[in-house]
């Protein structure tokens, strides 16, 4: 009797360990899983830094004047009253742009 209890343990043991090292829902599709999950998570942590700068920007937008003078200046060319705007043309033979070329003066 103890022999056949033994017999069926043993026959138990395999089995499981057979489930356990097998493909489906075995060791390698949980270390798939977790590899899976931590490439979610490094995405998730890029578009969290991506959210925040975004809603710092529109803080920005919303409550500073320097912000949407700054945007107006660079998108849309803003000059204020009593403000010279200076724009320098670069020679013909050159074909390096200078992002300094044009400015705007105070005076």
């Amino acid at each position: 009797m103890l022999r056949w209890v033994a017999l069926v343990l043993l026959m138990i043991l395999i089995g499981l360990q057979l489930k356990l090292w097998s493909n489906h829902g075995g060791m390698s599709e949980v270390e798939a899983l977790r590899t899976t999950i931590k490439k979610q998570g490094d995405e998730n942590d890029k578009l969290t830094l991506r959210n925040q700068a975004l809603a710092a920007d529109v803080n920005d937008l919303k409550h500073g004047e320097q912000a949407v003078e700054a945007r107006a200046r660079a998108e849309l060319g803003l000059i204020k009253p009593g403000e010279t705007f200076y724009q320098v043309v670069p020679k013909s033979g050159s074909n390096a742009t200078d992002p300094a070329a044009s400015g705007i003066s105070g005076h």
